[in-house]
């Protein structure tokens, strides 16, 4: 006669929990992932409007005037 002792439901679902684990470890790994991923390009999305002014008058698509002008407009709102 053969007797499982304490061990009972555990030997025959081993394998599913493994699978279970492994699988949520590599989702964790990757989630890691795209989060540093996200945070390197985080910085481009947050430019204030004034910022991107002064890249075009640094540019040179708008000239000292115009400058002058729309950061004007934007103080004032």
């Amino acid at each position: 006669m053969m007797q499982w002792g304490n061990y009972g439901w555990g030997m025959g679902f081993g394998w599913l929990f493994m699978i279970i684990f492994w699988t949520l470890v590599i989702l964790g790994v990757v989630y890691l992932g795209r989060s540093a991923m996200k945070i390197g390009k985080g910085p481009e999305h947050n430019e204030t409007p004034l910022d991107i002014l002064k890249k075009k008058y640094a540019q040179g698509t708008i000239t000292k005037e115009e400058f002058e002008k729309k950061k004007d407009d934007l103080m004032r709102s």
